[in-house]
């Protein structure tokens, strides 16, 4: 009985020492384990940040492939605490370390291509409105050309009145001549007031021929009889 007794206690004594040595031994390799998790969730949080940089520049660009998913979120890396290691587990050390020498090595991106990363929207956003107002100044300055040269191809009032006298067979009163030519060039706004004007101008210049009847004027086209007096007046007062 007593040596029974004997080696029953040494087996139990042996037993307390391996089961509290495994333990110690799995606290320190789920605090290690811990450690090297914090650090990967760091690098993963730093390489998402980077791919939301990325995805504005790709949009700011105008580039329209299809956005690449990140690998992990941040909820995805939550993991689970470590069970306790008991008698039965006495290889969970070694497990662990071998994970760990398999797990893949996280690239880090270089400094430079991160600074790029960061800069280049910014860029982007800058030189756009200059190019957007420099299209816009050339496009309204090409329509401001188009509008003077259509502009200047329209005949003036004093030809169209000139025309207009020459085509008529009988004298026409400022108001006839005005509506004729409202009529026929509505989008000029022409208004008595101002044909009158230039009808007597034409007058003085013997470029129109101006008749009475009764209380009303009436123009016409000038005669030979009427512009030939000028002319031999001009070559008279021509040095000789």
């Amino acid at each position: 009985m007593s040596q029974s007794t004997t080696a029953a206690t040494g087996l139990s004594s042996q037993y307390a020492a391996q089961v509290t040595s495994d333990l110690e031994r799995n606290v320190k390799e789920q605090e290690r384990i811990s450690t090297d998790i914090a650090a990967l969730q760091q690098e993963l949080a730093s390489l998402q940040s980077d791919h939301s940089v990325l995805v504005n520049v790709q949009q700011a660009l105008g580039i329209t492939s299809a956005p690449v998913q990140s690998a992990a979120t941040p909820e995805a890396t939550t993991v689970p605490a470590p069970r306790e290691k008991t008698s039965a587990e006495p290889s969970t050390g070694k497990r662990a370390r071998a994970k760990k020498t398999d797990a893949p090595a996280t690239d880090k991106k270089p400094a430079a291509q991160k600074t790029a990363s960061k800069t280049a929207p910014k860029t982007a956003a800058k030189s756009a409105p200059k190019a957007v107002g420099k299209t816009e100044a050339k496009s309204a300055s090409k329509a401001a050309g188009k509008a003077e040269t259509a502009k200047a191809a329209l005949p003036t009032l004093v030809e169209l009145i000139r025309r207009h006298l020459s085509e008529q067979s009988e004298p026409r009163s400022a108001a006839e001549v005005s509506t004729a030519l409202d009529q026929a060039h509505p989008e000029r706004g022409i208004k008595t007031t101002v044909v009158r004007t230039t009808l007597e101008n034409l007058v003085a210049r013997t470029q129109a021929h101006r008749s009475k009847q009764g209380s009303s004027v009436y123009y016409t086209a000038p005669t030979q009889q009427d512009t030939a007096p000028t002319a031999d007046a001009a070559q008279a007062e021509e040095p000789k």
